[in-house]
């Protein structure tokens, strides 16, 4: 659509040009006049409806006025009625007080780690709506019915790859304040695309939990893993193998890496990351084992001892890494997409301080996920090379369609 250059310069006349943006401004008033005049031409169809079966006996009876919150504060709106009571407008309800816009502005804040008050602050300096914590807590709360679907919702059959892993987070339960463990499982479909399958919350980590979990999502319709990435995750290999016999359980090479850099001082960070590079690079798992042992004799090794051992007592779930070419490396490693999620995921708890509940946690750290993945909309780039080695890897069970 294009706006002819004479009405936007009748706009424009005599305007002030610092006011024009303003929400008291000209903008404010063209989106008060446009909403007024869509109500009206509602109004008038709704009536020529009406009159055409009811023989013309109902009528005009005035306005009523009412102000609605849009995504840049209040506006004043004049809602037709007519005698008869029968007019229910659709673009703003009879008990509707806000545009759709709003609320997304709202979860968008909530989102990005902002208290209800925080909220209620910048929005009454922004835009100079004035609106309570409570009406900021009944918006982000109306997703509860939108999580549950989510979490219920079916999965593909087939996922190359899935990353499961833990979030910390701190959680109000029967009066004191712990920390508890949120899982998400984020998978990888055949076309290479990223989905996240789920959020669960449970202090009782073990076998017993994860069966349920994988059982979960076989029940929502996945029939196959390839390859399940996990950090040491307690009870894992033998849950999803319950459930999923022929997955291959791998230890999340980033996250070993991390857990062995916090044995090291800051200073010697890079250097140790550097000597521990040809394990994870080496051409197999016997190569690596080498490395392993030469890292264990070598400086670092002897100066950060610990090291080594947490290599060895995770090294079953470490060797399968060995047996994958490098394109597919890559996806299990270089590209490991949860860790970038992680980060969203963490400054969005930050500032919160604790949650008064688990439904509490899951709430925000959905609406986070959702956030983020709506720019998922490409595969990676890696998985068009990626797409031939599972092929030959795993053979009939891998499918693109």
């Amino acid at each position: 659509m294009t706006i002819r250059t004479e009405l936007i310069d009748e706009l424009l006349d005599g305007q002030d040009p610092a006011s024009v943006m303003r929400q008291d401004g000209l903008l404010g008033e063209l989106k008060k006049a446009l909403l007024n005049r869509m109500m009206a031409a509602e109004f008038d169809h709704h009536m020529e409806q009406d009159r055409a079966g009811r023989e013309g006996r109902n009528h005009r009876n005035g306005f009523t006025r009412k102000r609605v919150l849009t995504d840049s504060g209040h506006v004043e709106v004049t809602v037709p009625r007519d005698r008869e009571a029968r007019f229910d407008p659709v673009l703003i309800g009879k008990y509707q007080r806000r545009l759709p816009g709003f609320d997304d502005k709202v979860i968008s804040l909530y989102t990005r780690g902002m208290s209800a008050r925080e909220i209620q602050a910048h929005l009454e300096e922004i835009y100079g709506a004035e609106v309570s914590p409570q009406l900021i807590s009944d918006v982000t709360g109306a997703v509860s019915a939108e999580i549950a679907e989510w979490q219920s919702r079916p999965l593909e059959p087939l996922y190359p790859v899935v990353f499961f892993d833990a979030i910390r987070v701190k959680i109000r339960d029967q009066g004191s304040v712990s920390n508890k463990a949120v899982y998400l499982a984020l998978g990888v479909a055949p076309d290479g695309r990223k989905h996240i399958l789920g959020l669960w919350i449970d202090p009782n980590e073990g076998a017993k939990f994860w069966l349920r979990i994988v059982n979960e999502l076989r029940n929502r319709g996945v029939k196959d893993i390839l390859i399940a990435v996990v950090d040491g995750l307690k009870g894992f290999p033998e849950a999803v193998n319950a459930a999923f016999p022929q997955t291959l359980v791998q230890t999340c090479i980033v996250h070993l890496l991390r857990n062995s850099l916090a044995y090291v001082s800051w200073q010697d960070r890079r250097q140790v990351a550097a000597a521990l590079k040809p394990i994870y690079q080496a051409p197999s798992a016997d190569a690596a084992l080498q490395a392993l042992g030469a890292f264990e004799a070598g400086e670092w090794g002897r100066k950060y001892p610990a090291i080594a051992p947490l290599w060895r007592r995770q090294w079953d779930q470490v060797i399968p890494f060995f047996a994958f070419p490098p394109e597919i490396r890559r996806i299990i490693y270089t590209t490991n997409a949860i860790e970038s999620l992680n980060s969203t995921i963490r400054t969005a708890v930050r500032s919160r301080g604790h949650f008064p509940s688990d439904d509490a946690a899951i709430k925000l750290l959905y609406l986070v996920l959702r956030r983020v993945s709506k720019d998922w909309k490409m595969p990676q780039r890696e998985w068009t090379a990626a797409m031939t080695q599972f092929a030959i890897m795993f053979g009939e069970r891998f499918s693109v369609e």
